[in-house]
């Protein structure tokens, strides 16, 4: 089922319908600032291995757990530490989620039977109402089929999980449209273990240091039997056509590269659609193939809305090959670079 809601002031009776279906161990899908979450009680551990069987998602990858209050702090992680509370003063409610030592209460399912728990507290009125009403945490992944491109619509939801789950909340399009940034505070430095909705600066602003992941530690823990946090795997966000990513020191001259790259893909016979910045769009209008620009490389909180929605438009016009141009790596263009690799086949450059 699907039912609208107003995104600024949700009507209390479709929150309380929802709530209802989360309190009985049921499944409801929800709008964020960053994606739709696929939700259930965080604390109900029949609940969570539902999540993973709507979702087709293996049982080594762990869930954030959603909060409404940062009070609600202690209830899940063991003697948070300042730093936590730093952080959650400065960006909750908010796109950044934090790593912690889990409390006895967190069901094995929502961490992967791992000694830490991720969690926080969304910025959208729907999310944080539904949390209220439900009286409980809610574990909540993004509300698509396992390593597909993450959902930013009521409609892209509906799309992956039809008939999977109870409830789809439809409350308009995302506003950041890219996953939280997710934080590991357990570490002697914080450990940025996926950038996201809140840039690295934004954060080393407020803690200083932070260490950032290398590839091959991020390999070593994708082929772990227990990911430290969601949004670890290397393979992950993937249109289902194969999407090869170009890349290179000069971000700006990409489109004339990827236009070239586009042009042999076709005389190959090759059906090619193209994931651009406006800038591009003259290099590659006469090609005469999919086009859909996410934003100008001077406008990277554009990109990041623009970009999963891009993605599933570009993948439903049925080619063989997706070929996507990079952008610059500071502010939101880490997470979006991010993404663009790992949902990546191939990378040029």
């Amino acid at each position: 089922m699907l039912l609208s809601i107003n995104p600024h002031q949700p009507e209390p009776e479709i929150i309380a319908r929802a709530a209802a279906i989360i309190r009985q161990g049921g499944l409801v899908a929800f709008p964020t600032e960053t994606v739709y979450g696929l939700g259930a009680d965080a604390l109900n551990e029949t609940a969570v291995r539902g999540i993973f069987t709507a979702k087709g998602r293996p049982a080594y990858d762990p869930i954030i757990v959603h909060i409404a209050h940062t009070a609600d702090l202690p209830l899940l992680a063991h003697q948070p530490p300042a730093i936590a509370y730093a952080l959650a003063e400065a960006f909750w409610p908010g796109p950044l989620t934090l790593v912690l030592a889990k409390t006895a209460v967190v069901p094995a399912a929502i961490t992967a039977g791992g000694p830490t728990v991720a969690v926080r507290c969304p910025a959208h009125p729907v999310a944080l109402a539904l949390i209220r009403a439900a009286g409980t945490p809610i574990g909540a992944p993004s509300a698509n089929r396992f390593s597909h491109t993450s959902p930013t619509t009521a409609h892209h939801v509906w799309a992956d999980l039809a008939g999977r789950i109870d409830l789809v909340l439809d409350g308009g399009a995302a506003t950041v449209g890219l996953e939280s940034t997710v934080l590991d505070v357990t570490t002697a430095v914080p450990t940025l273990l996926r950038p996201g909705g809140v840039p690295l600066e934004a954060i080393t602003a407020v803690v200083g240091e932070v260490r950032l992941l290398t590839r091959e530690v991020r390999e070593a823990d994708a082929a772990a039997e227990t990911l430290a946090s969601p949004g670890m795997l290397e393979r992950h966000y993937a249109p289902r056509a194969p999407l090869h990513l170009f890349t290179g020191a000069d971000v700006a001259g990409l489109g004339a590269v990827l236009a070239t790259a586009a042009h042999q893909a076709q005389a190959a016979g090759e059906r090619v659609a193209l994931l651009v910045a406006d800038e591009d769009v003259p290099l590659v209008a006469h090609l005469g193939v999919p086009v859909v620009a996410v934003g100008s490389l001077a406008d990277l909180a554009a990109v990041a809305h623009n970009l999963f929605g891009a993605l599933r438009e570009l993948d439903a016009t049925g080619p063989t090959l997706i070929y996507a141009r990079d952008f610059p790596a500071h502010g939101l263009g880490r997470a979006i670079r991010d993404r663009l690799r790992r949902a990546a086949a191939t990378v040029h450059g």
